[in-house]
C-alpha cells in the first residue's frame, strides 16, 4: 500500500494539534479534536487548551493564541481562531484538502487507510436455533453482524463470521419423542420440510408440559441421542440438513455467509471439562446440586459483579449444562486456534450474562479481548416489539419479511417510473428491497429500538436504502452520458473555487475517518450517516455547479468529485452488504 495516498484526517490534526500544544506551552496534552457542528465555525474544534489552564496558572484564551499561530503556520490550516473561552477553530486551506482528495481517487482503497495492528477476531452472530424457521427476532444479528465482518475485514483484519447455532439441548429429545409418536419412521424423516419440523416441535413441546409419560420419553430419547444413539444421531441430522438448507435460502437473499457453523453440538464433549475445571480452581463450586460461580466470594471481584445476587450457574442439579457452560467451551476453542479477539452480536438484554462470561474467562486466564456487542429491539407500528406470529399464531418469517420489501420496492419503482429496464426489474427490486430492510436497521443506532415500517421504509427520499441507491445510479448516469471513463480518473491536482465544490469536498475529506470509528466502536450508523451527508452534499452540488457542460480544469475537477462521490457511495453500501444497482 502506498501510504502516501492514505490518510485519516482527523488523526493527522490530531497530532498536529498535540505538536502545537507541546511547541507552544511546554506540555504534553491531549489535543480533544473534534469536527464543528456548525461550518461557520470552521472545520474541527480544538479544546486540549482548556484543561491546561488551572495546571499552568494562566487564562485558556492567553494559552490558545500561541497554540493557534502554530497551527495556522501548516500547510493543511487556512485560519485557527482561538475562540469563546479558549477554542482553536480550524480551517482546512482549500488546496491541501484538493491534494488529499487527489490522493484518495488514485488510491485503490479510496484514501482509507488499514488498521495499525491487525488481529485474529471471530464475530459471532445470527445464531438461529435448528429445527425452527429464521424471524424476525433473528434480523437485527444477522444484519450487523455481516456489516461488522465486512467493516473490520476492510481495515485489514483477519475476521471470521460464526454462526453459532443452537443444534443441541432438551428441544432435540422432544423432536425425536414426537416425530415417533406421530407415527413417524426413517421415510417420513427423510420427507420432512422446515415448517412441519416446526409443528412436531410445537406440538411435542405442548404435550410434555401436561404428559408427564411423553416428558419421560423425550428425555429417554435426548439420553441416547446424547449417549451416540445411531438411530437418533441420524435423526438428528436429518433435522439439521432440512434447517440448514433453508437457513441458506435465507443468507443467500441477505448476501450473507459465514467462515464457521460451530453450533452448541461442536462444543458439547468439552462441556464436562469446563466444570471440572472451574471447580478445581476454585472459581465455581456446588450449590444444592447445581455448579454455580458466585462473584461476591471472588477476592477482588469487578465491583459490580461482587453486587450481584444472581450466581452464573454451569451445571443445573441434574447434570444439564447451560449457554455459560457452551460459551466457555467456545472462548477456550477460540484461544487454543489464537484469536485476539470475540465479538459477539446479540441483543442488549443478555448484556448480563456477557459480563458476567467475561469476567470468568478472565479469571481462568484468557486474554482474548472480548466484547458485547448489544442492540435494541425492532418495534412495530404499535411502539411494542415486533411481532413473530400474526394473530393467527403463524409464524411471520423473515423470508416472507424480506418477500414483501421486495414486493413493494418493485410496485414503488413502477410508481415513481425509475429507468429500469422489464427485463431488470425483480433483480432491481431485489436489491432495493433488501437493501431498504438492511439499511433501515443500521442507521439507527444500534443500542436504540427502532420502528419497522414499510411505508416509510421504501422511499426514493430522506435517509433510506433507496435514496442512496438511486444517488449512486445517478452519479454512474452521469458518466455514461458524458462517456466519460470514471475509472480512468486521475488528476493530479484539483481546482475547487465554489462553496458547494467546497462543501461536498469537505464531506468526502472524512471517509476514512468515519470507516474507522464504524469499525472501532461497531456504530455502522457513523457510516449510513457519512453516505447520507454525501449524497445531500453531491445534490447540493449538481444542482449549483455543471459537472458535463463546464470546461477545462473545472469540469476536470467536478468530474473527480462526482467519481469520489460514487466510490464512496458504492464502497460504503458494500461494506454494509448492500448491493448497489447501475440504474435506477
Amino acid at each position: 500500500m502506498n501510504r502516501a495516498l492514505t490518510m485519516r484526517i482527523e488523526r493527522t490534526l490530531d497530532g498536529l494539534a498535540v505538536a502545537a500544544i507541546q511547541d507552544a506551552l511546554g506540555v504534553q496534552a491531549p489535543a480533544l479534536l473534534r469536527p464543528t457542528t456548525d461550518a461557520r465555525h470552521g472545520d474541527y474544534q480544538m479544546n486540549g487548551v482548556m484543561p491546561l489552564a488551572k495546571q499552568l496558572g494562566r487564562a485558556p484564551r492567553e494559552l490558545a493564541g500561541p497554540v493557534a499561530e502554530r497551527l495556522a503556520a501548516h500547510p493543511a490550516i487556512a485560519k485557527a481562531e482561538v475562540a469563546g473561552p479558549g477554542f482553536v477553530n480550524l480551517t482546512l486551506a482549500d488546496a491541501w484538502i484538493a491534494e488529499r482528495l487527489c490522493a484518495s481517487l488514485a488510491d485503490p482503497r479510496d484514501g482509507v487507510p488499514e488498521a495499525d495492528a491487525r488481529q485474529r477476531i471471530v464475530v459471532d452472530y445470527s445464531s438461529p436455533n435448528i429445527a425452527k424457521q429464521m424471524h424476525v427476532g433473528h434480523l437485527r444479528s444477522t444484519i450487523l453482524g455481516h456489516a461488522l465482518v465486512q467493516l473490520l475485514r476492510f481495515q485489514g483484519h483477519e475476521v471470521i463470521g460464526d454462526n453459532h447455532v443452537g443444534d443441541w439441548g432438551t428441544q432435540y429429545g422432544l423432536l425425536i419423542a414426537g416425530l415417533r409418536a406421530d407415527g413417524g419412521d426413517d421415510a417420513r424423516a427423510a420427507a420432512l420440510t422446515l415448517p412441519e419440523l416446526e409443528g412436531i416441535y410445537k406440538q411435542a413441546s405442548a404435550r410434555a408440559e401436561h404428559d408427564e409419560a411423553f416428558a419421560a420419553d423425550a428425555r429417554r430419547e435426548l439420553a441416547k441421542l446424547q449417549s451416540g444413539d445411531a438411530a437418533n444421531r441420524a435423526l438428528w441430522e436429518r433435522f439439521v440438513a432440512v434447517t440448514r438448507i433453508e437457513l441458506d435460502k435465507v443468507y443467500a437473499r441477505l448476501g450473507v455467509t459465514f467462515d464457521w457453523w460451530k453450533g452448541e453440538s461442536f462444543y458439547d464433549p468439552m462441556l464436562p471439562g469446563v466444570v471440572d475445571t472451574l471447580l478445581a480452581r476454585g472459581i465455581a463450586r456446588e450449590d444444592q446440586g447445581a455448579v454455580c460461580v458466585f462473584f461476591g466470594e471472588w477476592d477482588g471481584a469487578p465491583p459490580k459483579l461482587a453486587k450481584q445476587t444472581t450466581p452464573f450457574i454451569v451445571r443445573k442439579k441434574d447434570g444439564a449444562f447451560l449457554y455459560s457452560t457452551s460459551d466457555l467451551a467456545t472462548i477456550e476453542h477460540r484461544a487454543s486456534l489464537g484469536i485476539d479477539r470475540g465479538v459477539y452480536v446479540v441483543d442488549s438484554r443478555q448484556a448480563q450474562h456477557f459480563e458476567q462470561l467475561f469476567a470468568v474467562a478472565a479469571k481462568l486466564g484468557h486474554r482474548m479481548q472480548l466484547e458485547h456487542v448489544g442492540f435494541g429491539t425492532v418495534l412495530g407500528k404499535d411502539g411494542k416489539p415486533l411481532k413473530t406470529r400474526d394473530a393467527s399464531g403463524k409464524v411471520l418469517t423473515l423470508a416472507s419479511l424480506l418477500d414483501e420489501a421486495e414486493a413493494r420496492a418493485e410496485a414503488e419503482i413502477r410508481r415513481e417510473g425509475l429507468d429500469v429496464p422489464e427485463s431488470e426489474l425483480t433483480e432491481v427490486a431485489r436489491a432495493v428491497g433488501i437493501g431498504a430492510v438492511k439499511y433501515a436497521d443500521l442507521r439507527q443506532n444500534r443500542l436504540s429500538d427502532y420502528q419497522f415500517d414499510f411505508d416509510k421504509l421504501i422511499e426514493f427520499k430522506g435517509n433510506a436504502g433507496p435514496y442512496m441507491q438511486y444517488a449512486a445510479a445517478r452519479v454512474g448516469s452521469i458518466f455514461r452520458k458524458g462517456e466519460v471513463d470514471e475509472a480512468g480518473l486521475a488528476p493530479t491536482a484539483l481546482t475547487l473555487t465554489e462553496p458547494a465544490e467546497l462543501a461536498l469536498a469537505r464531506q468526502l475529506l472524512r471517509f476514512a475517518d468515519v470507516l474507522h470509528a464504524a469499525a472501532d466502536t461497531a456504530q455502522p450508523h457513523l457510516l449510513t450517516d457519512h453516505l447520507y451527508a454525501v449524497a445531500r452534499e453531491f445534490s447540493s452540488f449538481y444542482e449549483a455547479c455543471p459537472v458535463l457542460k463546464a470546461e477545462g480544469d473545472v469540469r476536470q475537477a467536478r468530474l473527480a468529485l462526482t467519481a469520489l462521490v460514487g466510490r464512496q457511495l458504492r464502497r460504503g453500501l458494500s461494506l454494509l452488504g448492500i448491493d448497489a444497482v447501475e440504474r435506477m
